[in-house]
């Protein structure tokens, strides 16, 4: 077992040195703001030297090339951020360095306005499915229909409050409504906690923890527990106050074009449950 573990690794790090030898390769020193040194044909090494390259992103020449060589050495995030910048990388291209450094890419500064759009007809083209997408910080984005009738309205919540983990320990009918509150709760701060021990500085992060930590008891009590959990299979029971008892699976997907958004999508669990939402949407 461990020895696969060291082989695969070894494998990266030499995946990561031929990325890096590509990418130099493909610069020329005027690309990146350098002089080009020397008479026009002098010049041996095809692209960048890897001096140039360490000078530019501020690390040690024989460190450098350790990487290059796939020697046993770890790059922090701000040492990638860097070499990204060095080399002039562009979005693929750096989220791939970061993979390749065993690193989590850092998200966007936002979401291009134009995605709304897009994302909305996603999400309406799943109904009678109620669905949602949230971004990195569990901010909702958009949401169909069936969301609001079966679940809540985050329109009704205020701007910097449209949170999933705001609205799951502070939305009084939400949890009036679910059959078992608890263990959904949990989960959600199970996977939240997660993503902000990704981003562990991030503001948006750190507002939500401590707004919600003055706001529920519960939400207070369980994050210095430091609950991790990750996305598993489930299925909620919603009584809905006009028809009953609906039950729905959750599913979860990433869009490729954006992966730091998540689709959740909660599909009704049987034909009767379909038939309950498809009343409710017909009634609105």
């Amino acid at each position: 077992m461990g020895d696969n573990r060291d082989t695969g690794a070894a494998a990266r790090r030499r995946e990561l040195g031929t990325f890096l030898r590509a990418q130099r390769a493909r610069l020329r020193p005027a690309d990146v703001g350098l002089s080009p040194g020397g008479a026009p044909g002098q010049r041996r090494t095809p692209g960048l030297r890897r001096d140039e390259v360490a000078e530019l992103s501020g690390v040690g020449v024989t460190w450098y090339t350790f990487l290059e060589q796939g020697r046993n050495v770890s790059p922090s995030a701000q040492v990638v951020a860097a070499l990204a910048r060095a080399l002039a990388l562009n979005p693929d291209q750096r989220k791939h360095l970061y993979d390749l450094a065993g690193l989590v890419t850092p998200g966007p500064e936002g979401i291009p306005g134009d995605m709304s759009p897009r994302l909305q007809r996603l999400v309406d083209a799943v109904s009678p499915s109620i669905a949602s997408v949230y971004d990195a910080h569990f901010d909702y984005l958009v949401w169909n229909a069936a969301y609001v009738r079966v679940r809540n309205d985050p329109d009704r919540l205020p701007a910097d409050r449209r949170n999933l983990v705001w609205m799951m320990f502070t939305d009084v009918d939400n949890r009036s409504h679910m059959v078992a509150w608890e263990p959904a709760a949990r989960a959600v701060l199970s996977q939240f906690r997660a993503a902000v021990g990704q981003r562990p500085d991030d503001p948006r992060f750190t507002e939500i923890v401590s707004s919600l930590t003055c706001a529920s008891p519960e939400f207070a009590t369980w994050w210095p527990e430091y609950p991790v959990r990750y996305f598993k299979p489930a299925t909620i029971g919603i009584e809905h106050p006009q028809v009953g008892t609906i039950d729905l699976e959750i599913f979860q997907l990433r869009l490729m074009e954006h992966p730091e958004l998540l689709l959740v999508m909660q599909v009704p669990a049987g034909s009767a449950d379909r038939d309950r939402v498809m009343s409710l949407l017909r009634a609105a």
